[in-house]
Formats: structure tokens, sequence, C-alpha cells
């Protein structure tokens, strides 16, 4: 039997019946589908300035047509991966590929007495402007904001409540950003605890976990060195001083940036090594500052071009977990 509707031509399914009058199912509808692919769940790290990289990371697994199943970030991990759930990655890429040193300058908002160096009032704005009133239980797949408590070190995993309060949370770098006040708690940066949060993913069950590091290349291996210590007077003074060429003096920002760079370094490879991923992606970062926000585009390329180096092996696994 035809069905004619407009210029189109359906064909209507016959039920076929069996000798006992059961109706019989056609070979062709008896046919499985073909599974479905797994899902892969993201652990974004931290990395101030280099977590811009996670947005190339996302638009190479949207391209390939690769489905994510959670998101947990920390610090611009969850920046970047909460604005990715909520549909507002897009603004999220304009905003970042338009910073300039001065337009950052803009957005900081000094302060005195606080609990870091910059308020992030300023910057709390902008979010508002595209993730006001949305709540992390309403976005359509898992999402989970890590976050460090000052007064007790636990580490603070926020999967639900305000989505601007949880990133915030989740990036204000000590001494930097001030700590955020939620629930009778004070929240620092999570990657005092959990810089790249696998552990988060596979808590959640999560059948395939894709991990983004962003400092896999700014230290190498972790090394001990035997050192003889001089004296002072050789290094700092007299006419040793005059002939010994002048080395740049570092800030306290500078030294505190640094500091916390090998924080995040070292306790990612030992949470790793002991709660591997199924997968790592390490975009090549080095050279580019935690602060240097300006520098969005290269992050985001190098992001991009990491991610589609290794879709052939996101896509083997996926094929090995399938149902058979």
């Amino acid at each position: 039997m035809l069905n004619w509707n407009m210029n189109r031509i359906t064909e209507t399914p016959i039920a076929v019946h069996g000798s006992n009058g059961m109706a019989m199912t056609p070979a062709s509808e008896m046919q499985q589908k073909p599974p479905q692919k797994p899902r892969i769940a993201l652990a974004l790290g931290g990395g101030a300035a280099r977590g811009w990289a996670h947005i190339g990371v996302l638009r190479a697994l949207d391209e390939a047509g690769i489905e994510v199943s959670m998101i947990a970030g920390t610090s611009i991990g969850a920046l970047v991966g909460g604005c990715y759930l909520a549909g507002r990655l897009d603004e999220l890429e304009t905003f970042a590929r338009s910073l300039t040193m001065r337009r950052i300058a803009g957005l900081l908002d000094f302060a005195i007495g606080g609990g870091g160096l910059f308020g992030g009032m300023r910057l709390n704005d902008r979010m508002q402007e595209h993730l006001i009133g949305v709540n992390i239980e309403d976005l359509d797949r898992t999402f989970v904001a890590v976050a460090a408590e000052l007064n007790t070190g636990h580490e603070v995993w926020i999967s639900s409540g305000s989505l601007i309060t949880g990133i915030r949370a989740s990036y204000a770098l000590p001494g930097i950003f001030e700590p955020v006040r939620c629930n009778n708690r004070t929240l620092l940066d999570g990657a005092l605890v959990n810089p790249v949060p696998v552990s988060v993913c596979r808590a959640h069950e999560q059948q395939l976990v894709v991990a983004v590091n962003l400092h896999y290349d700014l230290y190498g291996r972790s090394a001990v060195i035997k050192h003889t210590a001089s004296e002072p007077a050789s290094d700092y003074s007299g006419a040793d001083r005059r002939d010994k060429p002048r080395t740049s003096r570092l800030g306290m920002t500078s030294v505190m940036v640094q500091a916390f760079n090998i924080i995040q370094d070292r306790i990612s490879r030992a949470r790793l090594a002991g709660d591997p991923p199924d997968l790592s992606l390490h975009p090549r970062l080095a050279d580019i500052g935690l602060s240097e926000f300006h520098r969005a585009s290269e992050a985001i390329d190098r992001g991009y071009q990491e991610t589609t180096a290794k879709l052939g092996e996101i896509i083997r696994m996926q094929a090995v977990l399938s149902p058979a």
C-alpha cells in the first residue's frame, strides 16, 4: 500500500502473519540498530590564561561529532566547561579573542585589604550578562566545578546551585582573586587540591574519561637535584656583584604565580598517577604565561590542534567500549 503525500511517496508496512496467526516482524526490522558510541567525560584542568585552550578542545570534539556526557572543571576549566554546557561557548570565545592587555586591566578591580589583589566583580558582571539565573542542575548534562575550602583544606565539588558562583569559586586564585563565600564556606581555586579532576568523572561512573592537562610540558618530569649552597657574600656583595651579570628581579606576583605553577604541576602528576584518565590531551602551552589572557587565540588554536591530532585515538577507544 502506498501513501501519497505531496511529492513524497512512503510505503506503509504490511503486517505479516505466520501460520499460527501471530504477527511476524519483517526481517529488515529485526536488524538491530548500530550500537551507540559511548560519550566522553571531560576533566578540564586549571591553568589561568592557558585555559583558553579548552575552547579549542571543545570545538574540535564538536566538529568531529564526539558527544560529551559530563564535564568536571577546575579553575578556568570550570569557566569554559560551564559556558559550553550552558550554550554560551560562542560568546566566551568572542570575549577571549577580543582581549588586549589594556582591556584586561579594565576588567580587574583592584581591592585593598581584601583576600586578593583583585575583587573579580567586574569579571563577575561580564558573566552575569550571559549566565544570570542559570543553575547547574538545569544544564542538560552533568557539570561539577571543583574548589578548595580555605579553613579545612577539603576538596569541594559544586554540582548544584548558581553556575556563576560555582565558576567564581573554582577560579579564586589565592592572592589574586578574593575567596568566594558560599553556604558558610570560604572557597578558593580548585587547583590547590585537584588541578585535573579525573577523579570527579570516575566518581560519576563515566565510561570514557578524557583529561586536558595544561601544565604537562611546563617542567618535565619531577627531579631531585643535589646542590651546594654558596656563601651569600660571593653572590651578592662587593666586587663579585659588579663582575656578575645582572639578573631581572622577580616581583611578588611573579613569584606567587610561579609557585602556584609548581604546586599545580606536582599535584596533577601525583593524582593522575593514582587515578589516570583513559586518554590525556596535552596542548603545548609552556610559553604562555598564566596572566597572558590576551594570547587567547594562540591557546585556542593549540587546544584545537592537539585534540584534532588525538581524534583517532578517541574514536578507537569509543569503538572498543561500544556494546557488541
